[in-house]
């Protein structure tokens, strides 16, 4: 018998006012995959990762996570469930220090013990290159250093599967690099991945599988190659 997707979608719909961000989208991701989700601007990519990670209610259709419904579940549900998130736009607690950012998720799980979690944050500071600043105001970072402390704090989750929005978005290219080899040596780790980008040249160098989205709808599902031929998908790109 075979497993279920870790996280799936079956005809999810949101809807603000008389538009449709999400039309009754079918979209599942399995274990260990790396997925790039890439549309034009307005295509609901971002909408889809607030429904998936329970940061925004859906209207209509089902959210399944390992076969079981959770569509209706409070963000916080999602995260004890495995599953991690970044954003668009960094949300940190920027006049709290570095290491102060990844003990708040670490210390708010279940039977945390505070010298267990600070080991754990050290370390994934370290892996990420943070280690030196971990003293330093949130908001004194860069914002591609801010990037990466949010991943740091998504980690300390322990999650299952990462939904990466926007993280290549005013990075500088050596950090834009670093993120890219970062998700790489997680994801040979055992970690899923879904990234929304707008940077195709970094979604390529990433991704196994891409999914376009556009005005709500998924219009493409497949290997790399083969959707960037996809005659939809360069229409949805070109306005053509």
């Amino acid at each position: 018998m075979a497993m279920p997707a870790l996280i799936e979608t079956r005809g999810l719909s949101k809807h603000f006012g008389g538009i449709f961000a999400v039309d009754r989208l079918d979209f599942a991701v399995n274990a260990g995959e790396l997925v790039g989700l890439i549309g034009p601007n307005g295509s609901g990519k971002t909408t889809t990762i607030n429904l998936l990670t329970g940061h925004l209610k859906i209207d209509a259709g089902q959210v399944r996570l390992r076969g079981e419904r959770v569509d209706g579940a409070a963000a916080s549900v999602f995260a004890a469930r495995g599953v991690g998130r970044t954003f668009q736009i960094t949300q940190l607690f920027s006049r709290m220090s570095v290491i102060e950012n990844m003990l708040v998720p670490g210390l708010a799980r279940a039977h945390a013990e505070k010298r267990v979690v600070l080991g754990e944050a050290r370390k994934h500071l370290e892996f990420l290159g943070l280690a030196s600043l971990e003293t330093l105001q949130a908001k004194n970072l860069s914002g591609g250093q801010q990037k990466l402390l949010e991943l740091g704090r998504a980690l300390m989750l322990k999650p299952e599967i990462l939904f990466l929005d926007e993280p290549f978005a005013g990075v500088n290219p050596y950090l834009r690099d670093e993120i890219i080899g970062f998700v790489k040596t997680l994801h040979e780790a055992g970690r899923t991945f879904v990234i929304v980008d707008h940077d195709l040249d970094a979604i390529q160098r990433l991704v196994h599988r891409l999914v376009v989205m556009s005005r709500g709808k998924k219009i493409a599902d497949g290997p790399l190659a083969e959707v960037r031929t996809n005659p939809a998908v360069i229409t949805a790109y070109s306005g053509v």
